[in-house]
């Protein structure tokens, strides 16, 4: 899943993707990269994020997935907003990355269900200008799992279809690095809740944490490579789908892990 930010304010690329022209553009380079979806988002979810409202947020988005649709491209949209993803469904997205798992909006999971669409349900515990009060856990796996399993079973109750739903743990949402390794390192446990994962780690601040030079993280646009080696990581341990900023480097990173997997 590669990843399209058309938000002035995103903590890798934002700003770079505003204009249509430019934003499509990119996109189409994202699938001839190797992407299988293309995600396009317009809200920050970043730490700290203050939001837009919901017309801004879909004027963003509506012709950029429009465009990508008409030329072929699978295009998910990164929203918690039902009226931005109905906008989006209707200009042709065929799948609904919520980051807030249904929480966010009350009509989202009636709304995956009336159109069909395979819906991402992500750990989620508070909107990003307070999530990271709310990192707080005993057993963060055991825990995350208990959440995501209550938004499957709200899902179901809105007579979303078990094949059309997807879990994402939520790196970074009200978890601190430790906890986004944990997750990482249990995923195999997640995937025991049957549903096909998620895995999102691109240039996140535990990485640049860990990449630390001095006090100085390492910046977003140099932690490709370590994102390459969670993305190795995830698909090792069975995830579904990684979502990727550098979509070239983790299609080739793939493959190898593909090879060597046949091989053995």
């Amino acid at each position: 899943m590669g990843i399209l930010n058309v938000t002035p304010d995103s903590f890798s690329d934002g700003g770079r993707y505003l204009d249509v022209s430019a934003a499509v553009a990119h996109g189409l380079r994202l699938r001839d990269d190797g992407a299988d979806i293309v995600d396009v988002g317009g809200e920050s979810t970043r730490p700290g994020a203050q939001r837009v409202d919901a017309d801004t947020e879909a004027a963003r988005v509506g012709d950029v997935v429009a465009a990508l649709a008409a030329d072929g491209v699978p295009v998910s949209v990164d929203t918690t907003r039902a009226s931005v993803a109905r906008v989006a469904l209707d200009r042709g997205a065929v799948l609904v990355n919520d980051v807030s798992g249904g929480l966010a909006d009350p009509g989202m999971l009636p709304l995956a269900a009336e159109s069909g669409c395979r819906i991402v349900l992500m750990h989620w515990r508070a909107h990003s200008a307070t999530m990271q009060h709310h990192a707080e856990y005993g057993d963060v796996v055991a825990e995350v799992s208990a959440e995501l399993s209550g938004r499957v079973a709200a899902a179901r109750d809105a007579g979303v279809a078990d094949d059309r739903i997807v879990l994402d743990p939520g790196l970074g949402f009200s978890k601190l690095p430790a906890h986004n390794w944990e997750l990482s390192a249990r995923l195999p446990e997640l995937r025991d809740l049957g549903f096909p994962i998620l895995f999102g780690a691109s240039r996140k601040s535990y990485l640049g944490a860990l990449l630390a030079e001095g006090d100085a993280p390492r910046p977003p646009d140099a932690r490709d490579a370590a994102t390459l080696a969670t993305s190795v990581l995830a698909f090792d341990a069975g995830a579904w789908a990684v979502r990727v900023h550098d979509v070239r480097g983790t299609a080739d990173a793939r493959a190898v892990w593909q090879a060597t997997r046949r091989a053995g």
